[in-house]
């Protein structure tokens, strides 16, 4: 049986009601706390660089980070007076493919690019359309498996944009003054959490193992994008992605297994495109589309389950709109996609020059200005 003293000493606040309760004192030891913060503070720098060294030596450099962010930045620019601007939407191959200095070299206007990888662009045409401070040119990427995929889903992204607080914005300018520039190690492919899921763990019974997608590019701070390096000089690395888009070949998309479902899927699409264009139409802004290169396997798989007459086709029709599809120009051909999805930098560069060649020569050549922004007549040539 415990002692009457035990007990005593076991005593809680419930059981003295009405008296005050000693505040707890616990001692803290004489250490020399300087030389410990100093020495803990060392070390996280030598940990740092020492993972910062890694990702360079594997090929990585600073770049921008091309969040919800960033993406939110750039929209903004229409807000903030550059209504008229000629606007690019669509998903990653519009990103990667066409370069903003050569399009800026060329035409006389930086682009504001608003192509966001792996995701339909019909919800940001749509808000385009919506908006009535957007009155420029607007070019639209098309990447079969992507734009008629059926995901009609708002965009996180776009959701960003419109609720983002003072505080993301000020994060945002602290991410790209300070740590983005100097640090190639930012990169989200390269966090910690990732790189530990990419480990041959055991596979477990009944979970998928899909292959993420690993870093394909590098962006700048107004998001002009082109192919890593590694993606083109690096064949291990090359492999991986074209490993990653392998993963789906031969497979129709879920909700589009017969002709019949994939045909409802497209004209779907394409009506809530076609309502987008014509309200953009109305207020005077010109719409037009483009079919970047794919090639190999990619290629064949994207016109085995979405062939050109059945929805390329399809788009041009119903929306009324022209577009630029890269099979009908030389230029655009025979280029140079390591993965089979993106074209590598230097090739992007010449399919940026013949894309704005085509454009000023054939399409509305009066809203799509030449060098010095002067418009020039139907018909004229580089």
């Amino acid at each position: 049986m415990p002692s009457s003293t035990s007990s005593s000493e076991r005593l809680t606040a419930s059981d003295r009601p009405g008296e005050a309760q000693p505040v707890p004192v616990r001692d803290i030891p004489r250490l020399p706390w300087g030389p410990i913060v100093g020495a803990a503070a060392l070390m996280a720098a030598l940990l740092l660089g020492a993972w910062e060294w890694h990702w360079r030596d594997y090929g990585a450099v600073p770049s921008s980070i091309n969040g919800d962010g960033l993406w939110a930045q750039q929209r903004r620019r229409i807000d903030q007076g550059e209504g008229d601007a000629t606007v690019l939407v669509g998903s990653s191959r519009v990103l990667f493919d066409v370069q903003l200095p050569v399009w800026e070299r060329l035409a006389g206007e930086r682009p504001i690019q608003l192509a966001l990888e792996g995701r339909n662009p019909l919800t940001v045409l749509e808000d385009l359309a919506d908006d009535p401070q957007f009155t420029g040119r607007l070019l639209v990427g098309v990447a079969p498996d992507v734009f008629f995929n059926g995901n009609f889903k708002p965009l996180p992204t776009l959701k960003y944009y419109h609720e983002e607080s003072p505080s993301q914005r000020v994060g945002q300018w602290l991410s790209m003054t300070f740590v983005e520039p100097n640090f190639a190690f930012v990169d989200p492919d390269f966090a910690l959490a990732k790189v530990l899921r990419r480990l041959p763990w055991p596979q477990r019974a009944g979970v998928p193992n899909r292959k993420p997608v690993r870093k394909l590019y590098v962006s700048g701070p107004d998001r002009a994008t082109h192919m890593w390096r590694k993606v083109e000089t690096d064949p291990a690395y090359r492999q991986i992605a074209r490993d990653t888009w392998a993963q789906d070949f031969g497979q129709a998309p879920e909700g589009a297994e017969t002709p019949a479902l994939m045909a409802k899927r497209v004209n779907e699409q394409v009506g809530r495109v076609a309502k987008a264009v014509a309200k953009l139409r109305q207020r005077g802004v010109p719409v037009l589309f483009l079919r970047a290169p794919s090639s190999g396997p990619y290629y064949a798989d994207e016109e085995h389950f979405l062939p050109r007459d059945k929805s390329w086709a399809v788009l041009l029709e119903r929306t009324g709109a022209p577009g630029i599809h890269f099979m009908d120009h030389p230029g655009m051909r025979d280029l140079n996609l390591p993965e089979w999805s993106h074209l590598a930098h230097a090739d992007a560069e010449r399919f940026t020059t013949e894309l704005v060649g085509v454009i000023q020569r054939e399409f509305e050549p009066t809203r799509w200005p030449r060098a010095g922004g002067k418009s020039s007549p139907a018909g004229a040539s580089e």
